[in-house]
């Protein structure tokens, strides 16, 4: 059981506070969308390697909504969802892109590629927020697994780009596209 986390001055009430844990609410609704749609993205992929990443970031992805639910409990505040329309949005590109393109072609992968960098790169500017947030309201050991988070989404996106770079965006280019 994680135990909460003394602050110091009255960060408790500040506006600050209320805003690191709007943003907290954030990114666990992102999280738990995540957790649905990267099993859609993953058997959308035609690419062994973007599929392997993506059923490899879902089981991270899991782990990200246990820790933020240890946050919530460190910073004395119940684990509730708020809506995400960022995420919420990229998702909705995501499916456009598996309605919009032909099943097994590179194409269909470097826009999934992209589908998945966008949601990391929200998730990365996100946990790079909370982990300042984090440290200057006094949560040093949140703030701490905040940062692993956030390395583990930078891993993901620059997996990710290694699989664009290798490959993917070439075999795309020479697809010929039907009439």
């Amino acid at each position: 059981m994680a135990t909460k986390q003394p602050q110091t001055g009255s960060a408790r009430n500040s506006k600050l506070q209320e805003f690191f844990v709007e943003q907290l609410q954030d990114i666990y609704w992102a999280e738990q969308k995540l957790v649905k749609t990267l099993p859609k993205l993953e058997e959308a992929a035609s690419s062994g390697e973007l599929k392997q990443a993506f059923n490899s970031h879902l089981q991270e992805t899991k782990n990200h909504v246990s820790r933020l639910e240890k946050i919530f409990e460190m910073v004395g505040e119940p684990a509730e969802a708020k809506k995400c329309h960022a995420i919420a949005g990229i998702a909705d590109e995501g499916e456009e892109i598996i309605d919009q393109t032909e099943e097994n072609t590179a194409q269909r992968d470097v826009g999934l590629i992209f589908a998945g960098q966008k949601a990391e790169h929200y998730e990365i500017a996100t946990y790079g927020g909370l982990v300042t947030l984090a440290r200057t309201l006094g949560y040093g050991d949140a703030a701490e697994i905040l940062s692993v988070t956030l390395s583990e989404e930078k891993n993901a996106d620059s997996k990710l780009t290694s699989i664009a770079e290798g490959g993917i965006n070439v075999k795309a280019k020479e697809e010929v596209q039907e009439a």
